[in-house]
């Protein structure tokens, strides 16, 4: 039996045609009709069924390695940092010195506007504490290079002249911030105190949608707690690093520090102290003017002919009642006459 009368018997038996029944088998080839399609260079099929190899196509030889470009350094080093990490042209710029502006943000995160505004919140806030408050302004997905180790970078930077707060703010997830504080200030703030600093001032950003917004409430949220933390300080970092003369007008300073932010709150009042004085003042006159109006009514009442009673324009035990149609409306203005008499007997 040829194979391939044996496969169409294997396939009759597994489609469940019984063995006994004769189907039609395969087609086959016309005597010749094979060898003038091999001879005409061309069979369907040709290639699918046989193990020889493709004409024209030449195989490898045997142990020839691929010549495949290796990549180089550059790109194994680059492919190795993540692609949110700070790029490395800004590291200086953040982590290699003392930061000569209270807002650093060397990629330009911030707009020119929002930069100046916050910068100039800061420099007033320098003047009127005595910790001062920096904010290293990132990217909202970015991450810190491992090698830097934020801790050792305020330690180091920030031991010496002022006490500091140091921010790194993440623009547009608030919630990512880091608050530190500088070494002299660490052992009289507790933990909790700075948490909840912390805390309070990403929720007051959360209150703003707008990314400019957010970084601005949390500021001035950070601005009020630190006022608190002198409070506790009690004159120990005031007095380490500042005068006595000096040191003896801190309270006064802090007043107008906490002026300072509510004077929003000042100004969006005094934008409505105009508007509620003058409709207070109209309808105050409007009540004066319809109390002086009833106070000046006069009403008179119309005369009005009552019928003869027994044909005498008087009579005894005889009376009348005039009555108006309307209790609401003064008699003067009412000119019909309900009937409403009174007999008596």
């Amino acid at each position: 039996m040829r194979a391939w009368q044996a496969g169409a018997l294997i396939c009759r038996l597994l489609a469940g045609a019984a063995p006994g029944v004769v189907e039609p088998g395969l087609p086959i080839w016309n005597e010749g009709e094979r060898a003038g399609l091999v001879a005409s260079g061309w069979m369907a099929g040709g290639l699918l069924l046989t193990e020889e190899p493709a004409p024209n196509e030449t195989e490898p030889a045997a142990g020839q390695a691929l010549d495949v470009a290796q990549p180089s350094a550059e790109e194994i080093a680059e492919a190795e940092i993540p692609s949110n990490e700070i790029p490395e042209k800004f590291w200086p710029a953040y982590f290699e010195q003392r930061p000569q502006s209270y807002v650093v943000d060397p990629q330009g995160l911030l707009s020119s506007v929002d930069y100046r505004d916050r910068l100039g919140f800061l420099d007033y806030h320098a003047g009127d504490s005595t910790i001062d408050l920096f904010v290293y302004v990132f990217r909202g997905d970015q991450e810190i290079p491992g090698e830097v180790r934020e801790e050792e970078l305020v330690e180091r930077f920030f031991s010496a002249g002022r006490p500091a707060a140091v921010m790194y703010y993440y623009l547009g997830a608030p919630q990512r911030s880091v608050l530190y504080l500088s070494p002299s200030l660490t052992d009289a703030v507790s933990a909790a105190e700075q948490r909840r600093a912390l805390e309070s001032s990403v929720m007051q950003a959360f209150e703003k949608v707008d990314p400019s917004g957010q970084i601005e409430a949390l500021l001035v949220q950070m601005s009020i707690r630190i006022y608190w933390m002198e409070r506790m300080l009690g004159g120990v970092a005031a007095a380490e690093e500042m005068p006595v003369a000096v040191h003896a007008a801190k309270v006064p300073v802090t007043t107008s520090l906490m002026n300072e932010r509510l004077r929003p709150l000042m100004e969006s009042a005094r934008r409505f102290t105009l508007p509620a004085a003058v409709m207070a003042a109209t309808l105050g006159l409007a009540c004066a003017l319809s109390w002086w109006t009833r106070r000046r009514a006069r009403y008179r009442f119309p005369e009005f002919e009552v019928e003869p009673r027994l044909g005498g324009a008087h009579a005894a035990g005889v009376g009348a009642v005039i009555s108006f149609a309307s209790a609401a409306l003064p008699p003067a203005s009412q000119r019909d006459q309900v009937p409403d008499y009174l007999r008596r007997a």
